[in-house]
């Protein structure tokens, strides 16, 4: 098998493991679920009131959801795509792409990330490998992927732990962080430093803001576990054990956008995704210093199901997100971000 056919294959895998098989952390939790807001009995607001409008590197959207980075490269994917890009198109979202590395490797694949002809608004991130960098990919091939696609941002991934439990694994991570500097200086559009599911401490947002990035999206513990998913795609014993060690490795999501806000400049865009499931779970990630909540796993499964599933999902979070912000007494997003929760049980 083609390098190129493993790239291929492997996306192929992900869509399948990710929608038959129980790949959530088995212990470990976002955090969120030990934060509480103030109840507000009279919030002096009508729920047509609440405005969640917000903007993204400049451009505004109607809500603060992100359709986070899933997927790209097979026919399947594509159809995923177009079906997720035009939920975000219609309900005023922002969506990052899967990683583009087999649009790179393959470009007849190409047109499974096209997703503007249905989505021409959107703030739309592009998506590549970090460790790719070290891989000979450069500031040519970021561009070519910000190009082919009409992004307005390049996300660069961060999957060390994923990387390394895999048998065809990408393990040499040395001088990234170099590399990276040259993409952010060289690219006409913002780079955003994404995990893949096991946080960002303090420590990698503050060597990653010096690199020049323009924001984080955490992508904390507790939602998807990608070494479980790469568990159920093991080749053999050995590398199932490797990967089963790992089920519960990362940082939780609340902890990490803590972190990371406790370094980051004032105005620096936070994005957090990680086990985020509800319009709560978002107002929560704002309340503790994010400007995006982004979700991959529920709109995965509801786009599987089809359009309905998928325009209901949003339509549900949008609503569970205003009626928080009402009973919570805030009427806009700037309102949110300075509007407290409160610790239980920690």
């Amino acid at each position: 098998m083609t390098e190129v056919t493993q790239t291929s294959q492997r996306k192929a895998d992900h869509i399948r493991i990710n929608l038959e098989e129980d790949v959530d952390f088995p212990t470990v939790t976002t955090g969120l679920e030990n934060y509480r807001f103030i109840h507000q009995a009279v919030p002096e607001l009508d729920l047509e009131e609440i405005d969640t409008t917000t903007h993204v590197f400049d451009m505004e959207i109607a809500v603060p959801l992100l359709i986070s980075s899933m997927t790209g490269g097979t026919q399947r994917a594509h159809e995923l795509n177009l079906r997720l890009a035009a939920a975000a198109q219609k309900h005023g979202m922002a969506m990052g792409l899967g990683s583009q590395r087999a649009m790179i490797e393959q470009p007849d694949s190409a047109h499974t990330f096209e997703v503007r002809s249905v989505a021409p608004d959107i703030p739309l991130f592009a998506n590549l490998g970090a460790v790719q960098l070290n891989y000979g990919y450069g500031v040519e091939e970021c561009q070519a992927a910000v190009e082919m696609v009409r992004a307005d941002a390049l996300i660069l991934h961060l999957n060390v732990l994923q990387e390394a439990v895999q048998p065809e694994g990408d393990t040499r991570w040395g001088g990234l962080l170099e590399k990276i500097a040259e993409v952010t200086a060289a690219l006409d559009v913002p780079v955003i430093a994404k995990e893949v599911g096991w946080g960002i401490s303090g420590g990698a947002a503050m060597r990653l803001i010096d690199a020049g990035v323009a924001a984080i999206d955490v992508a904390g513990a507790g939602g998807t576990s990608w070494s479980q998913v790469e568990y159920y795609r093991a080749p053999s014993a050995f590398h199932a054990q490797v990967a089963k060690a790992f089920a519960d490795w990362g940082i939780p999501t609340e902890k990490s956008i803590r972190m990371v806000r406790q370094e980051a400049p004032e105005n620096f865009h936070i994005f957090a995704s990680g086990g985020l499931r509800t319009g709560i779970d978002v107002a929560k990630c704002i309340s503790l210093g994010a400007d995006l909540g982004g979700m991959a796993g529920p709109f995965l499964r509801a786009a599987d199901q089809g359009e309905d599933a998928l325009d209901e999902a949003i339509r549900v979070i949008i609503a569970q997100l205003k009626i928080t912000m009402m009973c919570t007494g805030v009427a806009d997003i700037a309102e949110l971000k300075e509007t407290p929760v409160l610790p239980i049980n920690v």
